[in-house]
């Protein structure tokens, strides 16, 4: 497993349990360091890792408005704890890490979904985060001047 697809994994793990847990902000670094030990042998990415988490983490109120705006037919609290923390991934990367490429950012989520999540997780994933990003590529284009001389 690729470095990366594993600390995805690793976050979403810590995010899982977290969730689970009723979300209490004390118990992060012990359920990751948990996690690492368990899952994370020889693993290299915990830079990468903890970026993730933590952005999730500072953002996670704005991440949340998100989900609900783009699954507005899923209340937050109704979406499985899976694939609620892995729109959490994949939109997190998609929208606050400019590092990721989009393509890269849904894929990976979709994986995650494929991987963790129920028969409907990779199709649920797709449609929301497919939607995030076409909303994107048009606030983009609207923003771009290149694009009104096109028009």
């Amino acid at each position: 497993m690729a470095n990366r697809h594993l600390a995805r994994s690793i976050v979403l793990q810590t995010l899982f349990e977290w969730d689970f847990n009723a979300q209490k902000n004390t118990d992060l670094p012990k359920i990751l360091e948990n996690n690492l030990k368990e899952f994370g042998q020889g693993f290299t990415e915990g830079e990468f890792l903890k970026e993730l988490l933590n952005g999730i983490i500072k953002n996670i109120e704005k991440l949340n408005e998100i989900i609900t705006e783009y699954a507005p037919d899923w209340p937050l609290d109704q979406i499985t704890i899976i694939d609620r923390n892995i729109l959490r991934i994949g939109i997190y990367e998609l929208v606050f890490n400019k590092d990721i490429p989009p393509k890269v950012a849904i894929n990976e989520a979709i994986e995650l979904a494929k991987s963790f999540g129920g028969p409907a997780s990779g199709k649920f994933i797709n449609g929301v985060l497919g939607s995030i990003f076409k909303s994107l590529e048009l606030e983009n284009d609207d923003r771009n001047p290149e694009t009104e001389k096109e028009k």
